[in-house]
């Protein structure tokens, strides 16, 4: 039983809860409940996102954002994937790429900046390196454990029928731990986006993070709103064309239908 694609009114329940939220903040900025210089209204916010739009500084902000984060996913993308294979086929990878990684993975994410930018300079260089090592760990994790967690009952009918071991790898191992793999990618996808919001206050000229630190400065919550909503909606349209990858490469496997 293969899971079912959301029906259209289920998509527009999902949109109430927003839409509420929207309401309730801009009936408090209305009524002066909610002070401008803390939240800027909904209507502003949109007012001044129209107004970047319309000279076109929005789009180049947010092209320059999607090229790092694109960049930088499949740096780390690659990275994560490769060192998953090692770890999880091979006792010995494990031996030497755990261990390392997992130190890596819990050293405090702001704290490497500065060593990174006396490692790569000022330049893309270190934003893009931050976003990579950020998408890196979810994905080296989660196909680490897709990997581990196949079936060995799996495994050894295919050595029955005399598979040999990388048609093992092939045909068993590495279909069975694509849906831990998506789950990965959907998490790194998140955390490139996380991860661009520290990478770009390191003397960025352009990109989203760039435009927020340039609104701080002139105290301008409503722009400062407008950059958080373009990483928000990114993110969502990240995680949106990942779901729709998962149910075309998935359509065969069996699943539950969420009701």
């Amino acid at each position: 039983m293969t899971a079912a694609p959301a029906s259209p009114a289920l998509r527009m329940n999902r949109l109430i809860s927003p839409l509420v939220l929207l309401a309730c903040w801009q009936a408090a900025s209305s009524a002066g409940v909610l002070p401008a210089r803390i939240l800027t209204s909904p209507w502003a916010v949109l007012q001044a996102g129209w107004a970047l739009a319309a000279t076109g500084a929005l789009g180049h902000h947010l092209l320059v954002s999607l090229a790092r984060v694109v960049v930088g996913l499949a740096i780390g993308g690659s990275l994560g994937v490769a060192f998953a294979l090692l770890a999880g086929l091979s006792r010995r990878g494990e031996a030497i790429i755990d261990a390392p990684l997992q130190m890596l993975r819990t050293l405090p994410f702001v704290g490497l900046v500065p060593l990174f930018i006396l490692w790569f300079g000022i330049g893309e260089t270190p934003k893009i390196a931050l976003v990579a090592l950020g998408s890196l760990f979810p994905i080296y994790l989660t196909l680490f454990g897709g990997i581990r967690g196949v079936d060995r009952k799996l495994v050894e009918a295919a050595t029955i029928f005399g598979l040999g071991r990388f048609a093992i790898i092939r045909h068993v191992i590495l279909p069975g731990a694509l849906p831990a793999a998506l789950v990965g990618l959907r998490y790194a996808m998140g955390i490139a986006w996380l991860s661009l919001v520290v990478a770009e206050q390191i003397n960025a000229g352009a990109g989203i993070g760039y435009l927020i630190a340039d609104a701080r400065d002139f105290l301008r919550t409503d722009i400062i709103v407008v950059g958080l909503a373009m990483y928000a909606l990114l993110g969502l349209a990240g995680d949106a064309l990942v779901r729709v990858l998962e149910r075309r490469v998935m359509r065969t496997r069996p699943g539950l239908i969420a009701s």
